[in-house]
């Protein structure tokens, strides 16, 4: 399970230097289909659901997350928003009180991954297969019947070092295993590591990704064309 608590203190410093636009992430969120209730499946700082809320003043918006020091951030950040709920849950063990219209996760638990012409395949938090069975099954109990879930599409992973904009350098590699891949992901001071955090995902191919996502009720709807920001689907 990807717990987040050794990148929290430096995760918005890293993704507001240019990793993700988080303007056009909730533009593709809320361009198609009407919706009054929206779930967001790891949360992280709530760095979309405060663009969502300013967006979405009247609908009623709800963020989990697995790690506590990121909800404290996000808690803060979201705090003038009266629409916006957090809570504090394990995906595989999801208990909230309602279903919701959409979830959505944009390099959350789920998301899938566009390597040029390739065929995407979908990344998961949960390195265990049988933790994405549960997880999903859960999902599906938390979203109406002709609701929608919207994973999100990013570019291949790589190893790499860049500058971000306080001068510090972030670095991540891959290194691939069985079923998936780890990702170490670093912070480096000059000469000093500040932030070291390493996960494991496991990959499924676009088919069994579609296989695994039918099992509970979420039936691929290709209305968003890949290479935009979301794969969507509906939930018979």
């Amino acid at each position: 399970m990807g717990d987040y608590t050794n990148m929290s203190a430096y995760y918005d410093l890293i993704m507001t230097s240019g990793y993700y636009d988080y303007e056009k992430i909730v533009d593709n969120i809320i361009k198609e289909g009407n919706f009054n209730s929206v779930l967001e499946i790891g949360c992280g700082t709530g760095l979309i659901l405060e663009e969502l809320g300013q967006r979405k003043p009247r609908t009623e918006i709800m963020g989990v997350d697995l790690t506590e020091a990121m909800l404290n951030i996000a808690s803060e950040r979201l705090q003038k928003f009266s629409n916006i709920s957090l809570s504090l849950q394990n995906v595989t063990l999801i208990d909230l009180e309602k279903k919701y219209d959409l979830a959505f996760s944009y390099g959350g638990v789920w998301y899938f991954v566009v390597d040029g012409d390739n065929e995407p395949f979908m990344v998961s938090h949960l390195a265990d297969d049988e933790d994405n069975h549960r997880g999903l099954e859960r999902i599906s109990h938390h979203v109406n019947s002709g609701g929608r879930l919207m994973l999100g599409i990013q570019g291949p992973h790589h190893d790499y070092a860049k500058p971000i904009k306080n001068g510090m350098i972030y670095s991540q590699k891959i290194t691939p295993s069985d079923a998936g891949f780890t990702k170490e992901y670093y912070l480096a001071d000059d000469a000093d590591i500040v932030m070291a955090q390493t996960l494991r995902y496991r990959v499924y191919s676009f088919d069994e990704a579609l296989a695994l996502l039918g099992k509970y009720g979420f039936d691929y709807h290709p209305t968003v064309e890949h290479g935009t920001h979301f794969i969507e689907f509906r939930k018979s």
